[in-house]
């Protein structure tokens, strides 16, 4: 049986794609889009299972290698629709698109359906904003080996096809979960898990604290950083030296380099 084939731009299908770029309707659907072909293949590998996947082999750098993911879609169950040109672009969202774009369930687990590892390095970002920051530290912690990243009071939602994009896929590599402060904190407790707080109000440098136990790295927003409830709940906050003119690195950095010392610390163990 051939695929379907849609050309025009006015199509519903393409309108109702379209549709998943707002947060409201990925909410309502649970659904949310993957595009690329790089991060499609991340997806499939760690086991997600695409409702549709939509193709367009004039756009595709790679025929063979796009031909290669279209199969392996097809095979666990997705629908497979080619898009002509002008209809692909109407519901790309990246610039320069590569010809593939499928329509995926949203990542993102309850707290309660995680089951978390012994001496757990877990990554908690508390109302971080901007898309691309979320996925740069789960590019971080894909590379690190984090045990999950918990967006806690969260003001963008894994499902964000810029959150997506920026990650290159690892938001679906790398178990992520959305809770409350206060949840996020009372689920941490039960599981004897430390919060490190990352804060410039301390004398404590991050390579002083030990981070070899079940621990969560915890950083803030990114104009005002955790907020002063998150600290006080802390069990130890650390900083980052700095001596240039800037108060604070960008809120990825900081992950990034805090994540990174407790990996050091763990293989010096």
């Amino acid at each position: 049986m051939s695929d379907l084939v849609i050309t025009s731009p006015a199509n519903q299908r393409l309108k109702d794609l379209v549709a998943l770029r707002r947060r409201r309707n990925r909410e309502g659907a649970g659904l949310t889009l993957l595009e690329g072909l790089e991060e499609t293949s991340l997806a499939l590998d760690s086991g997600v299972r695409p409702i549709a996947l939509f193709h367009c082999p004039e756009l595709m750098l790679d025929e063979q290698a796009g031909a290669d993911l279209v199969e392996r879609a097809r095979d666990v169950g997705a629908e497979v629709v080619e898009l002509g040109r002008v209809a692909f672009e109407k519901v790309a969202y990246r610039e320069g698109p590569d010809g593939i774009l499928a329509k995926v369930p949203t990542p993102g687990l309850a707290l309660d359906e995680v089951d978390l590892p012994d001496n757990a390095l877990v990554l908690l970002c508390e109302g971080v904003e901007k898309p691309g920051n979320l996925g740069a530290m789960l590019r971080t912690a894909d590379a690190a080996g984090v045990a999950l990243v918990i967006a806690a009071d969260p003001v963008t939602d894994w499902g964000n096809p810029n959150v997506i994009r920026s990650s290159k896929g690892t938001v679906f590599s790398v178990p992520v979960a959305s809770a409350s402060t206060d949840e996020v904190w009372t689920w941490l407790a039960e599981r004897g898990v430390e919060i490190v707080a990352t804060t410039p109000d301390t004398d404590i440098e991050h390579t002083d604290a030990i981070l070899t136990g079940p621990v969560a790295v915890a950083v803030g927003s990114e104009k005002y950083g955790l907020t002063d409830a998150a600290l006080a709940r802390a069990h130890h906050k650390v900083r980052i030296p700095m001596v240039g003119r800037a108060n604070s690195l960008n809120v990825a950095t900081s992950a990034a380099i805090v994540v990174y010392e407790a990996v050091r610390q763990r293989r010096q163990g």
